[in-house]
């Protein structure tokens, strides 16, 4: 109980941190996260459902994530020219730039996590990779 109360709470803690860092880019970590995915696919766009595949969050949760970043003019919705029905997040120009300087910012914070070393890093990743394997997250 006390391990998974303070993964709980440190999850919160992150959270919060993050997002007051991302609030002058109007994102929260949900939104930079679909972003900075967007960035890394091969032709900037993904279909929605690849989106929450990825993220690992529900339809619903990745429809309201993108209907919030095409308001901000950060993605558009295309058709699938694979199929001509199902729809693509593509990331625009500005999305791009917002990604670019949101993530110096975040990089220069350290992500939140300057207060540990490169050491307790890496061995909280492999602390936690257990259980994400273990969780199906991706495999070992």
């Amino acid at each position: 109980m006390a391990a998974v109360t303070s993964i709980m709470r440190a999850h919160q803690i992150l959270l919060a941190q993050l997002d007051t860092l991302l609030k002058p880019y109007d994102l929260t970590f949900a939104r930079y996260e679909a972003l900075v995915l967007l960035t890394f696919s091969r032709a900037g766009s993904l279909p929605l459902s690849k989106i929450g595949e990825r993220l690992m969050v529900h339809p619903t949760s990745v429809t309201n994530t993108v209907d919030r970043l095409e308001r901000a003019g950060l993605v558009r919705r295309m058709r699938n020219p694979r199929d001509g029905r199902g729809v693509l997040a593509e990331i625009t120009d500005e999305g791009r730039d917002i990604v670019r300087r949101a993530t110096a910012d975040l990089m220069n914070a350290g992500f939140c996590m300057g207060m540990y070393d490169e050491a307790e890093l890496d061995e909280m990743f492999g602390l936690l990779r257990t259980l994400r394997v273990a969780a199906g997250d991706f495999s070992s």
